[in-house]
């Protein structure tokens, strides 16, 4: 396991996962492993062998609307991968875990209790030379029936203009420059909204002030020192957002799982919802 100073025990280090590769390769659902990209062209070309691909983009949300899978959807991606309710399931996934988190999330919207991030990452493994392979694993389909929805983890615009109302912590994990409202998106990623800035009242911790270089997490001190540099110590509930959810969902996880602020939510409906409405309050500049 990872440090065993966090509130829950929801991290795995790569050397741990490495000495079960045998177990993620059994047709046995006492453990799989699944990397979760925005795409799968990475997963395509190498991964960890036992290692399930999960496509962001086209398996984790629903492809009419903009919204997580609906429940019966979720349960059809699992059964039919070989995870069952009591499996242990270890996510990661590229740009430091974002898409992973995200799914971790879900899992946890859909009660999936034995759910874990390999910490570090897609490139901690890969560019630590921990075994890849380019195969495939099939595994047997089985029935998932899903716990939930858990809806005390997610927000909704409700919940944002009730915690603006309230002065209720919002943490805004993007970049300063979306923060500031000088881009409406990272460089090379698409534009989701008409306006740029910031939810009135929000705190910017960018996502990545929680992990290290090696895109591992930082320890239980320095996160709850990050946050409570920012009058952030979970004592009321705390919204995360980003742009789409994702970055988010890397906040949650710290906030909520490593931290153990169990009052923490994400906004996944975030900026691409929040900036595209009519007559939402946006601040701009530094300040919140």
């Amino acid at each position: 396991m990872a440090d065993n100073s966090y509130a829950n025990d929801v991290l795995v280090s790569a050397d741990w996962a490495e000495d079960r590769l045998d177990e993620f390769q059994s047709d046995d659902a006492d453990l799989r492993l699944v990397e979760v990209d925005v795409d799968t062209e990475s997963y395509d070309s190498a991964h960890a062998p036992g290692a399930i691909g999960f496509n962001w983009e086209s398996q984790l949300q629903d492809q009419v609307q903009r919204d997580i899978l609906d429940k019966g959807d979720f349960e059809d991606l699992l059964g039919t991968h070989g995870i069952t309710e009591d499996t242990t399931v270890v996510l990661y996934g590229d740009n430091s875990n974002w898409f992973a988190a995200y799914a971790y999330w879900q899992f946890k919207y859909y009660g999936h209790d034995d759910v874990k991030l390999l910490d570090g990452g897609r490139e901690f493994w890969v560019e630590n030379d921990y075994p890849t392979t380019d195969e495939v694993p099939e595994f047997p389909e089985v029935e998932y029936d899903a716990a939930g929805p858990h809806e005390t983890i997610r927000a909704y615009k409700e919940d944002v203009e009730k915690a603006i109302e309230h002065d209720v912590p919002l943490v805004d994990v993007r970049s300063p420059e979306e923060y500031r409202g000088e881009v409406l998106a990272p460089p090379g990623l698409n534009e989701t909204a008409q306006r740029g800035g910031h939810i009135p009242g929000a705190k910017n911790i960018s996502w990545a002030a929680v992990t290290n270089d090696d895109g591992t997490f930082k320890s239980f001190d320095e996160l709850q020192e990050l946050y409570a540099e920012e009058d952030i110590d979970g004592d009321e509930t705390t919204v995360a957002y980003c742009r789409i959810g994702e970055r988010s969902s890397v906040a949650w996880f710290a906030l909520h799982e490593l931290l153990g602020y169990d009052d923490t939510v994400n906004y996944d409906g975030s900026w691409t919802e929040w900036g595209n409405l009519v007559d939402a309050p946006i601040a701009t500049g530094d300040e919140p």
